[in-house]
């Protein structure tokens, strides 16, 4: 899994202040796209343990609120099982963060990995951008299209056996 950056204190990606990585890898191709540069996925940077401790370190700050997950598309194949990894450390690590994730894909087209992925996030905006339902007043989407889907975790238990 390769990444292009991450961004410290982000207040466009999610509720809060946020840690967001940016990865490499989309197929999608959306006209108007705002990161083109992430389409390869060869490009950027090869996500190692400097990258992951770099998250962390933001993730421990108390007023950071969780990590968005945006790119390039997070559920692109060759990023898929990295961020599952990295959301259930980040699950273990951090019970009370919020977990975001942006893709092009549909939620309800998602099968397998990609699926254990979306439904692991407390929040995924899905769909592809669309430049011609472009609204910058609609809440944390580009596209009247996208939807953002909630999901409710337990914090208090996430990860462990019942």
């Amino acid at each position: 899994m390769n990444y292009h950056n991450i961004t410290h204190d982000d207040m466009s990606n999610g509720d809060g202040l946020r840690v967001v990585l940016w990865l490499a890898g989309c197929e999608h191709h959306c006209d108007g796209c705002q990161n083109p540069i992430t389409w390869n996925p060869d490009d950027g940077l090869r996500f190692d343990d400097r990258a992951k401790f770099e998250i962390f370190k933001e993730l421990e700050k108390g007023y950071i609120a969780g990590i968005t997950f945006s790119g390039g598309d997070p559920l692109h194949e060759n990023n898929a099982e990295g961020v599952l990894k990295l959301i259930k450390e980040i699950r273990q690590k951090f019970p009370n963060k919020t977990v975001w994730l942006y893709t092009g894909y549909k939620l309800e087209e998602l099968t397998g990995i990609k699926k254990e992925v979306a439904h692991s996030c407390d929040v995924v905006v899905d769909g592809k951008f669309i430049k011609e339902l472009a609204d910058v007043n609609y809440p944390w989407a580009g596209s009247t299209n996208q939807k953002v889907w909630r999901f409710e975790h337990e914090r208090s238990t996430y990860g462990k056996s019942k």
